[in-house]
């Protein structure tokens, strides 16, 4: 069996801290992904009923418009999310089944392929194969699923969660330009829903960036400018149609 050596640039340099940082990361890119979500949630709702409220529209329906665009935005977040990660889940399980065969067919070429592997992180080769060696004993294919797969056999995505967590990071996200244009005074609700709506998206902003260890600054200007620009083109539009009502 050839040795898939297209695999080899993904190798990360391990160390035995290295489960507790792989969950860190995980909670991170969690963390990171809501973030993102509610923003989706706060740019989305925001434009809609804005855009709606341009339109002169009553009451009623700005409301109907602003949960009709939160509870659909939420769904497409949710079922968008499901199959992304579901998936991702099923390209995993191929692999591993993939790597679980050839195993099985020459379990002496996956322990030299191994050791190659262990070696490759900068192990010296006699002390590389004596780990190869026990972590084959232990477990071979969650070995080989972690050093030459980058897969944790233990840790596959979960799609189920991911499509709850988007649902309510949107969910949360779009509550905020929601109740700010139903709770306000209708004559003052679009500015009172655009500085709710630029505070929570520089939030936003700042903690992704946080979480990204990129720039804060540029991170909120990039999210409100994107906010203020849908506001502004959707109360355009609304106040034009509301124009020709």
């Amino acid at each position: 069996m050839p040795i898939r050596s297209q695999r080899t640039p993904s190798i990360r340099h391990r160390s035995v801290d290295e489960p507790q940082g792989g969950q860190i990361t995980s909670r991170l890119n969690w963390l990171r992904a809501s973030v993102m979500g509610a923003n989706d949630g706060i740019v989305s709702t925001a434009g809609m009923v804005v855009g709606v409220a341009g339109a002169a529209v009553s009451n009623e329906a700005l409301m109907a418009a602003g949960v009709s665009a939160a509870i659909a935005g939420a769904l497409s977040m949710a079922v968008g999310e499901y199959v992304s990660v579901s998936s991702q889940r099923d390209s995993q399980r191929a692999e591993l089944e993939i790597e679980k065969a050839q195993l099985a067919n020459d379990p002496r070429h996956g322990l030299d392929q191994l050791t190659d592997l262990i070696e490759a992180t900068g192990v010296d080769r006699k002390l590389a194969h004596q780990v190869a060696v026990q972590l084959t004993e232990k477990d071979a294919l969650a070995a080989h699923a972690r050093y030459e797969l980058n897969i944790d056999p233990d840790e596959l995505a979960n799609p189920w969660q991911a499509g709850m967590a988007s649902m309510l990071a949107f969910t949360v996200g779009a509550l905020i330009p929601l109740l700010a244009m139903l709770l306000s005074p209708r004559p003052v609700a679009v500015p009172v829903t655009a500085i709710s709506v630029v505070m929570a998206l520089a939030l936003t902003g700042v903690v992704s960036a946080h979480l990204g260890r990129a720039s804060k600054l540029k991170a909120g200007l990039r999210t409100v400018g994107g906010g203020l620009l849908t506001m502004t083109v959707t109360f355009a539009i609304g106040s034009l149609i509301g124009i020709q009502m």
